[in-house]
């Protein structure tokens, strides 16, 4: 059993900025990821551009240089992996978390591979792991993925893509290109309106001059070997199908954090009790950083907006340790 200062659950880019914070400031650290570096942007789409533009994407003032005003995702990777291997960050790759309990004012982190114990925890674990299924008949069949790598696989396909967000735009016209015959189906009215500007404009002339087919107002309502059925407002249509992206987005491992005794609001949002000013939740020692703290709303927290959660959670573990030796 190792003790530190801090144990941190997630190496993604927040993750690393609280190592980084943390080996600044002098605590004894770990961070602990169930995959390799920056697992979720490992998981990506290949081809994937980020939104935000590099300077917004980095931590700790380190710049991030990119060939393009806005990086993608291959040039994230190294960017952030550098950042761990230059710094000779304390990580602990491919070691899932199984259980945290609190005895005190320690926490004991169990994990496949060992036992920590700290007086402090940050979890910065995202959102990319768990998807919105659609729970109908035939999800369950090999044909049908949550997630998209490659358009390379679906040329000369017969593929419908669930959604109208950002990642079911990029599949639906990446796959196009490669030779896929796509189809979108879309809940609402429109394609989405967070879907980066220069890539909604392409989508919609693709749409209107018949090169991808839309459903609007519509729900995918079954998935068979050969062929899909979905609701639209004049009815049901059955198509013929070889492969179904459904890439309605993803959520927070809220059992997870239930599990740690952080209280979630009863609405849709589940949002984590945590204080803004600290990132401390209701349990005392144990602090949220990056996008989980949006709960389901999974557009309100990015790398730009919540790198700053780093300096403001270890400052709190500063104070409170400065604090803690005044008193003793």
């Amino acid at each position: 059993m190792k003790h530190f200062d801090l144990v941190i659950i997630g190496g993604g880019p927040i993750g690393i900025a609280c190592g980084l914070e943390a080996k600044k400031k002098g605590l004894n650290y770990l961070i602990i990821e169930k995959g390799p570096i920056v697992n979720s942007l490992f998981n990506y789409p290949s081809n994937m551009q980020f939104f935000s533009s590099s300077e917004r994407l980095e931590i700790d003032e380190i710049p991030f240089i990119s060939k393009e005003a806005k990086p993608k995702r291959n040039e994230a990777l190294e960017y952030y992996r550098r950042i761990v291997t230059s710094n000779h960050l304390n990580i602990q790759l491919f070691e899932k978390v199984e259980s945290v309990r609190k005895s005190e004012h320690l926490f004991t982190i169990k994990t496949k591979k060992g036992t920590y114990t700290a007086p402090h925890v940050v979890v910065a674990t995202g959102f990319y792991d768990l998807p919105n299924t659609l729970n109908i008949p035939g999800e369950d069949l090999p044909k049908v993925a949550h997630y998209y790598k490659d358009p390379h696989f679906y040329a000369n396909q017969k593929l419908a893509v669930v959604g109208a967000s950002n990642s079911a735009i990029d599949a639906a016209l990446e796959c196009w290109r490669k030779g896929s015959e796509v189809t979108l189906i879309i809940r609402g009215a429109e394609v989405g309106q967070r879907v980066k500007y220069w890539v909604r404009p392409d989508i919609i002339n693709r749409i209107e001059e018949g090169s991808i087919k839309a459903y609007y107002h519509s729900t995918l309502k079954e998935v068979k070997e050969n062929e899909i059925i979905i609701d639209t407002p004049e009815g049901d249509v059955h198509l013929k199908n070889d492969f179904v992206l459904a890439l309605t987005g993803y959520k927070p491992n809220f059992e997870f954090l239930e599990k740690l005794g952080i209280e979630l609001s009863d609405d849709e949002k589940r949002l984590p009790n945590y204080d803004p000013e600290t990132m401390e939740t209701n349990i005392s020692g144990l602090y949220l950083a990056g996008v989980i703290c949006g709960g389901m709303e999974t557009h309100k927290w990015f790398i730009e907006n919540s790198r700053i959660h780093a300096k403001v959670i270890v400052a709190d573990i500063l104070t409170k340790k400065f604090v803690e030796s005044k008193d003793s």
